[in-house]
């Protein structure tokens, strides 16, 4: 028996990424996006004919539709707990643009709305979308490297040098709306941070603006150290053109690089060996076969995923906690910088 497609519904299209998604699940036999509201008409109406999907004017309507089964947020981030409680009212299931929230009082608003009205629920955190990330959280899992001591992750774009996005109407860069850009890009970082170790014990950061004055900040570092001692260092920037090893992990017994793994290695290719690995006792280092893929490729890996988990295929891409986690360790980042201390958590 085939089972009836998932249908889908749009909440904004302010982010982005769903422009990446909506594409990808054209070509899906399984998914279908129906329908979409926006609080801006004219990008509504505008994307909605780009995509031959339907336009509400209301969104209490567009949650009200019986085949709609599941929604897309992907509104500017302070609306985020808003959207997600009306859609989990009207018993939706939730795919979560990043990050979830700006604050954690609004975190835990989605969390009680989602147990209690007992829909499903994924972040959209497209770093556990990609298999070379998959690869490297299984070679971690096996202890392939050893016990680990540093870990370096950069998650970089260009985007505030880019006039097109840097424009004073850009909601991301309105801090009502997306208090600044390592909340809006290192959240991705911090997500990965914990799916691959764990929650961390303490931060220090500094974030600031240290060569441009259009946003919040564009530029920050956060050193966490994890339960079991582990140095981590997520660097964000948002003024970055050109980089190669996005990932370093050392190991007592080995060392992985990875490159390709953010907008700036992507954009400007410098060897053909997306990921690699050392051992203790080898002459030469052990290399994986993955194509060199662009940075959006990521981001068009969301859905699948998220459909199979609908479907009853699979878990989540990142649950309700993880989301609140992601967001908790970029808070106390912001706290580090601010008081010049280290910050402990839970916060």
């Amino acid at each position: 028996m085939t089972q009836e497609p998932i249908h889908l519904g749009v909440i904004s299209f302010a982010h982005g990424h769903i422009h990446r998604y909506i594409p990808e699940i054209a070509g899906f036999d399984d998914a279908q996006v129906v329908a979409a509201w926006d609080a801006d008409e004219q990008r509504g109406t505008d994307n909605c004919a780009k995509y031959q999907i339907e336009w509400e004017a209301n969104l209490d309507t567009l949650l009200n539709r019986d085949d709609i089964d599941a929604v897309f947020i992907t509104s500017p981030t302070n609306k985020h707990a808003e959207h997600c409680i009306m859609a989990a009212q009207a018993k939706k299931h939730i795919l979560l643009q990043k990050p979830m929230a700006l604050s954690l009082e609004d975190c835990d608003a989605i969390i009680e709305a989602v147990n209690t009205h007992g829909v499903k629920f994924s972040m959209c955190h497209q770093m556990r979308a990609d298999p070379i990330n998959q690869k490297i959280k299984a070679l971690l899992d096996e202890n392939t490297v050893g016990n680990l001591a540093v870990v370096r992750r950069r998650h970089a774009i260009p985007a505030l040098l880019i006039p097109e996005f840097a424009r004073p109407d850009n909601w991301h860069i309105d801090p009502v709306q997306n208090m600044g850009m390592f909340m809006d890009d290192a959240s991705h970082a911090t997500d990965w941070f914990h799916w691959m170790l764990g929650r961390p014990v303490s931060v220090m950061a500094e974030i600031d603006n240290i060569v441009t004055d259009i946003a919040p900040d564009d530029n920050g570092v956060a050193v966490y150290r994890f339960e079991n001692g582990i140095i981590g260092i997520l660097l964000n920037s948002s003024t970055q053109l050109a980089a190669q090893s996005t990932t370093e992990i050392y190991g007592d017994k080995g060392t992985i690089q990875h490159d390709y793994g953010d907008g700036p290695s992507s954009h400007l290719p410098a060897n053909e060996i997306p990921l690699r690995m050392y051992q203790q006792g080898s002459e030469q280092w052990q290399t994986f076969d993955f194509p060199v893929v662009p940075h959006h490729t990521r981001i068009s890996a969301v859905p699948r995923p998220l459909i199979d988990f609908l479907s009853g295929d699979g878990d989540p891409l990142a649950t309700p906690d993880d989301g609140r986690v992601a967001v908790e360790m970029v808070l106390g980042a912001y706290e580090s910088a601010r008081t010049g201390q280290r910050i402990l958590f839970p916060l």
